[in-house]
């Protein structure tokens, strides 16, 4: 399966893009905003391909033609204001879940975030950050696409454990960003995820199966 990953240059996308190469039923393309981002995944042996999620989505069609699947890991990051999460997180996912419909990329992958379903359940010191999560996965729901939305929960920079604790609303926790792009590999590969979403934080069942009894 040829996979595009939007957003490779993050934390989540570039520990993705490393286990997809590992693997052995999986082919990686990173997605790079910049030409300078190149050499990085140069050194992986990983292709590349530049997109920017503010282009229009005639431009996103050409960069996604040829995948069997996209996974959306991309962000405005942290430091940047709410028009920007708007602009990336949310936009950018629309065009891109556009592009893959005109261009018959039908696996979708969303990273989102806990609680995003809910309006009930948003963190309140980052609205705009949910707003956009929200109906950035109500866009990718409605569209004609195989989808899977994954909604983790707090993110460590820690080795990841390999368990988890996943279901359509779990109690709020972290998660490293290991086992995220563990979680993400799995979705991939075991099609009963198709149309489904789930939060998910660190827990006591292996990741295989843990995703094969969503």
């Amino acid at each position: 399966m040829k996979v595009l990953v939007a957003g490779s240059n993050g934390q989540i996308g570039s520990i993705l893009v490393q286990k997809l190469k590992e693997s052995k039923d999986l082919s990686p393309t990173a997605m790079i905003r910049k030409e300078d981002q190149k050499t990085k995944f140069e050194k992986m042996d990983v292709s590349t391909v530049v997109g920017d999620l503010e282009w229009d989505t005639a431009k996103l069609e050409k960069v996604v033609t040829g995948f069997d699947a996209i996974v959306f890991t991309a962000g405005s990051g942290g430091s940047t204001g709410a028009d920007k999460t708007l602009l990336i997180d949310l936009d950018g996912a629309v065009k891109m879940i556009e592009a893959a419909e005109a261009q018959d990329v039908s696996r979708f992958v969303m990273v989102s975030a806990l609680g995003a379903s809910s309006r009930e359940r948003w963190n309140d010191a980052l609205k705009s950050y949910y707003v956009a999560k929200h109906f950035a996965d109500e866009a990718l729901q409605r569209s004609s696409l195989d989808y899977t939305i994954v909604r983790p929960g707090r993110l460590l920079n820690e080795p990841g454990i390999g368990q988890i604790k996943a279901g359509s609303e779990v109690e709020r926790g972290s998660i490293p960003r290991e086992d995220v792009a563990d979680v993400l590999v799995e979705v991939l590969r075991q099609t009963g995820t198709i149309g489904k979403s789930f939060d998910v934080v660190s827990g006591e069942t292996d990741i295989s199966e843990a995703i094969a009894s969503l």
